[in-house]
């Protein structure tokens, strides 16, 4: 297992089934101001955008799990009218490494509508997201972020979060959306109709930072505007895109045919997209990850069954390209603190993990087989080198600790320490696994809020998950 030199002790495990919901907030970064500033007029108001909040009555109902929401420092549900089955966190300017409870979040998602024209890419602002309500005399009862509610809480629960969004037209379903970490307010979004565009969504995220984070305010009508730049040069529809984020505005992105196009900014606007593909898959490119440190070098997953990591001066075959899973490979997340390692999901509901300094076939340095269905997202923490989030079909999203190892006589001591007795992990459960979120369905995409330490989204069929476990 790759260790973490900086971690100190061990984090205590959540056994399966203890689903539980709160939120935390948004952060800082990019050059969209999003602390203010005057909205853009001649917004007529609409119909508000469903949002709940999911307490222990809202999963009581599905008798597989076993609420408890001490399990969570925050977890609160939220829907569109129609499923996002692809989104994106967008970085703001409310700060770095926020923990104080209420958050506020900002978003781009892309919605799957019943008709092709109805179909939108959403730019979202959720505030007040509040702290999970402790019940009274509970272990947590003291342990309070700076900044939270506590007579809020102990009143009933703080109030609901609130949802705002402003809705921009795109014809056909979005595949996949993701803003430039470096412009947020830059997004790319692969199409269904075979695609790809690029969005300033700037007007829309200045018009939801003008309003307060807990008004009820209504949506605008859906705006009509011009993408940046359309590119219609790929082979069939695809899913795989990245922004790299040591190059601003480089983006790759991957189709059906096993196609990769690398798009390549132009001075003063714009971007030239290379004539001849990248090619070296047999079959679709399913993911896409650029180098955290090296700007010209970025890897790609396939339904080939293989990775390849690819140098962009050489088009014409991989530097690198080896036989990863026994089924396709879905997802693909590159460690941002950790280069070296490189997280891949397969179709078998398995996940490996991958040291590029020797990388080869059957060298992986760990291989999990928890989840019973494939791998539809996985992304390392941005905050903890060692974290690990994974999403799969059976409707479980989970948080891995990678630094962590098996230690009976510290659990057998930890459990002796307890106040009260505490439910029995199953003994065939990997060291590593730190909690197992449930409630959803269907469940395509996770991300970790990259300014929040510890702060999930998740999205599927249903709607969205925003939730931090209490024991990260």
């Amino acid at each position: 297992m790759p260790r973490n030199p900086q971690k100190k002790g061990k984090k205590k495990r959540a056994a399966p089934g203890d689903g539980g919901a709160s939120s935390s907030g948004a952060a800082a970064a990019g050059d969209v101001d999003m602390e203010g500033g005057a909205a853009p007029s001649g917004a007529a108001p609409a119909e508000r955008p469903k949002v709940w909040r999911a307490g222990v009555d809202d999963m009581a109902g599905d008798e597989e799990l076993q609420f408890d929401p001490t399990a969570y420092d925050c977890l609160h549900a939220l829907a569109l009218e129609w499923p996002c089955l692809s989104f994106d966190v967008v970085r703001d300017s409310l700060g770095e490494q926020r923990s104080a409870f209420p958050h506020t979040l900002y978003g781009v998602a892309g919605t799957q509508a019943g008709s092709a024209g109805g179909n939108s890419l959403a730019v979202m602002k959720l505030g007040n997201l509040t702290r999970m309500r402790r019940p009274r005399g509970g272990d947590d009862e003291d342990d309070e972020d700076e900044g939270s509610s506590s007579d809020e809480e102990e009143a009933g629960g703080a109030a609901a979060p609130v949802l705002q969004v402003r809705m921009v037209a795109h014809h056909g379903g979005v595949n996949r959306v993701r803003a430039m970490p470096q412009q947020p307010h830059i997004a790319a979004t692969w199409g269904e109709t075979g695609h790809v565009q690029v969005w300033d969504v700037s007007p829309q995220l200045r018009e939801l930072a003008a309003l307060p984070a807990t008004a009820a305010t209504a949506a605008s009508p859906v705006v009509r505007q011009a993408p940046l730049h359309v590119f219609s040069g790929h082979a069939t529809e695809g899913f795989a895109m990245d922004w790299s984020p040591v190059t601003p505005a480089r983006l790759a992105t991957g189709d059906c045919a096993g196609q990769i196009h690398v798009w390549e900014p132009r001075e003063g606007g714009g971007w030239a997209v290379g004539g001849a593909p990248f090619r070296g898959h047999s079959s679709s490119v399913e993911d896409l990850q650029w180098s955290p440190g090296e700007a010209g070098v970025f890897a790609s997953a396939s339904c080939d069954k293989r990775i390849a990591v690819w140098d962009t001066r050489q088009p014409d075959r991989p530097a690198l390209s080896v036989p990863a899973h026994a089924a396709d490979v879905n997802v693909l997340s590159w460690n941002r603190l950790a280069s070296c390692m490189l997280a891949s999901g397969a179709d078998d509901g398995t996940f490996r993990i991958w040291d590029l300094r020797a990388f080869q076939e059957d060298a992986f340095v760990a291989h999990f087989k928890y989840h019973g269905a494939p791998i539809t997202s996985l992304e390392w923490s941005a905050h903890d080198s060692s974290a690990l989030a994974v999403a799969a079909a059976d409707n479980q999203l989970t948080l891995w600790d990678l630094s962590l190892e098996a230690d009976a006589e510290e659990e057998r001591h930890w459990a002796a320490a307890q106040a009260q007795p505490q439910a029995e992990a199953p003994p065939d459960l990997p060291a590593q696994l730190l909690f197992v979120h449930q409630g959803q369905h269907d469940l395509k995409e996770l991300h970790w809020h990259p300014q929040v330490p510890g702060l999930l989204v998740s999205t599927a069929a249903d709607g969205f998950n925003v939730f931090k476990a209490s024991n990260l």
